[in-house]
């Protein structure tokens, strides 16, 4: 049993698609993508710098739009019916949601490309952020958060809580982190999943009024609390509230413990989520896909566990 789980935001990195771009319908595709979201991701793929892909509103369509092409090439060469299920980290459900066939493509990419602006403007209301909290008593952990008006954004397993909310409070918390625990600074805009991205929350909904939803065709698994979504229109709704509410991708790495998979494989921009698994999930073999080189080792991974 193989999952294919889709990244978040922060692991696009300058010039990743460029390999990828060399299959011409996969060009044609992401240029389609591009349309739909009315941002130059071939540009943002190839050429452009750290710091343009690090803005929101870049990043967030041009993830989704990567992992909806990994995707494409791995069922260009195997059976997607072979693989067990599909989840997404964070803006990865987008993409999760294109492969199970919750959204199209194009509807997911648009629809990722307004979360990105919606929250990217959120983000200019306050000076906010988030930090990587490593190890430590997580009860402790809640606790310190709750003293400094700051909020889990990401429950990533593994010991990993990533805690976001005004600049101030996550410099208190470096200067006094819990016993045994490492905060670590990220370079985001604001403080995702959290309450200070309520305002994106409206904005995303009445776009996803207007999309149209079906019921997923593979085994879905919702970051809101782990569990396996059957509905299309629900699973939206999840992907929609989940812009202020924390990512439970521990509780979904449980889910795909329970349920006794076998090998994990992550699609561009992969590292992230297999590093997580193999804290959590010991002895799971996965790959990461990272350019069109690592497809036959996703391959591999597919047809040895028939």
């Amino acid at each position: 049993m193989i999952v294919v789980v889709a990244p978040g935001q922060g692991s696009q990195k300058p010039g990743f698609l460029e390999p990828w771009l060399a299959d011409p319908q996969l060009a044609e595709l992401l240029g389609s993508l591009s349309a739909a979201a009315d941002v130059d991701l071939v540009a943002h793929g190839t050429t452009s710098d750290a710091d343009t892909i690090r803005d929101t509103a870049v990043a967030q369509p041009l993830i989704v739009a990567a992992g909806i092409l990994t995707a494409r090439a791995l069922f260009d060469r195997v059976d997607r019916a072979r693989v067990a299920g599909v989840a997404g980290h964070s803006v990865g459900e987008f993409t999760a949601a294109a492969v199970s066939g919750v959204l199209t493509d194009t509807d997911a990419v648009a629809l990722v490309a307004e979360r990105g602006r919606a929250m990217a403007e959120a983000a200019t209301q306050a000076e906010t952020g988030m930090s990587a909290v490593l190890g430590g008593d997580q009860a402790e952990l809640l606790a310190r958060l709750d003293e400094l008006g700051l909020e889990p954004a990401n429950y990533n397993g593994g010991g990993q809580i990533v805690v976001a909310g005004e600049l101030t409070a996550l410099a208190a918390l470096a200067e006094q982190p819990p016993a045994k625990a490492r905060v670590i600074p990220l370079q985001v805009a604001g403080a995702f999943h959290t309450r200070h991205m309520q305002p994106a929350v409206e904005r995303l909904r009445t776009a996803a009024s207007a999309v149209t939803t079906a019921d997923p065709d593979l085994t879905l698994w919702t970051n809101h609390d782990g569990s396996v979504v059957t509905e299309g229109a629900r699973f939206v709704d999840l992907m929609v509230g989940q812009v202020s509410s924390p990512v439970r991708w521990d509780a979904t790495m449980e889910s795909f413990s329970a349920a006794g998979i076998t090998g994990l494989i992550e699609l561009a921009p992969a590292g992230a989520l297999t590093g997580l698994a193999k804290r959590a999930l010991r002895g799971v073999p996965s790959v990461a896909i990272t350019t069109p080189d690592d497809l036959q080792a996703a391959v591999d991974l597919i047809e040895g566990a028939a």
